[in-house]
């Protein structure tokens, strides 16, 4: 896949299924945290928050990469034992419905950690 230059062209250069859930993100990031800039970072859709990442994704054969995911976190371990998680990221699977719930608890997570840093400055 070339570099993309948009979210557009990243979500269009895969299947269906896929555009789908990066489409369904997209919104809920935009619909929780509208003051969210999007860019592209690391060659994926990424929204930034008053100058800071607030969360990167990418779609995969299987399923959506989100990072960064408060996977170390004890208030998510419950919510995230369900799926696949590496260090600051989890797998969300294409095979089943997006867990809009679980998104943005990850993204006001986010948000907050990011209100505090600026705040501590």
């Amino acid at each position: 896949m070339a570099k993309p230059g948009s979210f557009d062209e990243y979500i269009t250069g895969f299947p269906k299924e896929a555009q789908e859930a990066l489409k369904e993100i997209r919104s809920i990031v935009l619909k929780e945290i509208p003051e969210a800039e999007e860019v592209i970072s690391y060659d994926m859709p990424t929204f930034k928050f008053k100058n800071s990442y607030l969360v990167h994704y990418a779609a995969f054969k299987k399923h959506i990469g989100l990072y960064p995911a408060p996977t170390g976190n004890p208030e998510f371990a419950e919510a995230l034992a369900g799926y696949k998680t590496g260090k600051g990221s989890v797998q969300l699977p294409l095979d089943k419905p997006m867990p809009v719930e679980l998104i943005v608890r990850i993204l006001k997570f986010n948000e907050k950690r990011i209100v505090n840093r600026e705040n501590s400055k």
